[in-house]
């Protein structure tokens, strides 16, 4: 079966933050996720290809995935997916912000539509199923296609057996391990996208983590 999703990876912000526009080639509705910064330079893109946002989706509520939000929400008059679970951090943006990066940012106003486990992001033809995958952030959660075979996982893990940290307040490894057995259950060939880093495989994975049973 042909592929009817097309993903462009942009590196976005200091802290190089992978932005996924993801879209359904025979429409070009598109699904923006993780626009950690640089509205203007994912703006130009999504013009370049000529597509159309339906949406923008929050792996988790870090400030390096979500601080071209408001400026998108704008530029599109689009709603803004998030988990719940994560809106405390949305709070927090403009602190954290000024305190890693030494930068003013604009406030990020609550998501319009809230995710939980086995919500569904319409794109065009295509479906996202919603996995709350926590551990990282109370609210972290991945995009799931079964159709397309491909994982979005935010910074849950990363390529190379990595995982996301866990040695905030209100982190917890012993569920980010929990979520990490969820993601690599699913089949091998499935493509994962990391908020950071290269694109990897369930299978290649899996290899770097026989003390989950792989």
């Amino acid at each position: 079966m042909s592929s009817k999703v097309e993903i462009i990876s942009l590196s976005v912000g200091q802290l190089q933050t992978n932005c996924y526009i993801v879209f359904d080639k025979g429409n070009k509705k598109a699904l923006i996720i993780d626009p950690g910064d640089d509205a203007d330079f994912i703006q130009r893109k999504i013009s370049d290809v000529r597509l159309l946002p339906v949406g923008i989706c929050a792996t988790h509520g870090h400030f390096d995935h979500i601080m071209g939000v408001t400026e998108l929400r704008l530029a599109y008059q689009i709603p803004f997916y998030m988990c719940p679970k994560d809106i405390f951090l949305l709070q927090n943006l403009q602190s954290s912000v000024k305190y890693f990066l030494h930068i003013e940012s604009d406030p990020i106003l609550p998501p319009d539509k809230l995710l939980h486990e086995g919500s569904v992001i319409k794109v065009g033809s295509i479906s996202f199923s919603i996995l709350e995958t926590p551990g990282h952030t109370p609210g972290s959660i991945s995009l799931y296609s079964p159709s397309q075979k491909i994982l979005f996982v935010g910074d849950l893990m990363f390529e190379n057996g990595s995982i996301g940290r866990t040695d905030f307040s209100y982190g917890d490894y012993s569920k980010l391990i929990k979520s990490l057995h969820k993601i690599l259950d699913h089949p091998a060939g499935t493509r994962v996208y990391s908020g950071h880093g290269g694109v990897s495989t369930v299978a290649k994975e899996r290899q770097f983590h026989h003390n989950l049973g792989f």
